[in-house]
């Protein structure tokens, strides 16, 4: 007997909000969470990018701490709202970092198709179950409406636009670069210190297993070979057919209870998370503006 869907009956033009919610706290929570992951590792693939975020130090000094405002920043408007006070403050918090460097429209046209695209081909291929026709509509016109919020121009209209987007942009512009390449290490160091010491091998080669050969030769990583691809496979795949079988899930899971989320303790402010302009490394063609005071 199949679980019933809490997403049956929602219509994903004007309830896609809570439909990707459900998908992300109720339905797939691990799954979503290791799949925007590994979106965003693919962003370091692209020089422009990987160079940049090499530039600002965030991402390889203070990688658990930029790991941990990235996920909580996104994850507060998935929560709360994007009308919410508390988002509309995370939204203006990511707004305003990204306007302190340099980045084109592409690029960010580019990071936001990884977030439609990479979490379905994940479910697609390691999921429980499938994602209907209109959780995967609902997931467009949340990332759509997020775009929106961030000011990207030019956002495609469908899942195919997105995907023809991401594939296209990741074949012209993926290509070794010093910095991108730091910033992977740095990212693989904090995945491997989730886990004890002693699996830090193990994990590094579960993780380049789920790497297609583009990424990986973006990023000059060794080939982990087929064996190992298909017992890291082979894992994923077992552990989708015994969630299928096990009753749903009752209580959502949240991002910044998860124990990898180590940078608060105490509780975040949104306000005070992330990077601000004193101390920006990177060259602007505009004077540099300074993070107004919330």
């Amino acid at each position: 007997m199949s679980k019933p869907n809490r997403n049956a009956g929602l219509d994903p033009e004007s309830r896609f909000h809570e439909i990707y919610r459900n998908l992300t706290t109720y339905e797939f929570p691990w799954d979503f969470n290791q799949a925007l992951s590994f979106a965003l590792f693919r962003t370091y693939a692209v020089p422009s990018i990987g160079s940049l975020l090499d530039a600002t130090g965030a991402f390889t000094e203070t990688t658990q701490k930029r790991y941990d405002d990235t996920s909580i920043l996104l994850e507060v408007p998935l929560l709360q709202g994007f009308d919410s006070a508390e988002g509309k403050a995370a939204i203006r918090r990511i707004n305003q970092m990204h306007r302190m460097y340099d980045i084109s429209n592409d690029d960010f046209r580019y990071v936001l198709s990884t977030f439609v695209v990479v979490p379905q081909r994940w479910i697609q291929a390691y999921g429980w179950r499938q994602l209907t026709d209109d959780e995967l509509l609902a997931s467009v016109r949340y990332y759509q409406a997020l775009g929106r919020h961030m000011g990207i121009k030019d956002i495609p209209a469908t899942y195919g636009e997105f995907e023809t987007l991401m594939d296209s942009y990741e074949a012209e512009h993926f290509a070794f670069d010093a910095g991108g390449r730091r910033v992977a290490d740095a990212t693989m160091d904090l995945l491997a210190s989730f886990y004890p010491s002693f699996a830090k091998p193990a994990v590094e080669l579960f993780s380049r297993c789920l790497m297609d050969e583009p990424l990986l030769a973006a990023f000059r990583y060794p080939e982990p070979g087929s064996l190992a691809r298909k017992l890291s496979v082979g894992a994923l795949r077992g552990r989708a057919r015994l969630l299928a079988v096990l009753p749903p899930r009752r209580k959502p899971q949240f991002v910044h209870d998860m124990p990898r989320i180590r940078s608060y303790p105490n509780g975040f402010d949104i306000n005070s998370m992330g990077t601000f302009t004193p101390g920006c490394p990177v060259p602007h063609t505009a004077p540099e503006k300074s993070a107004p005071q919330q």
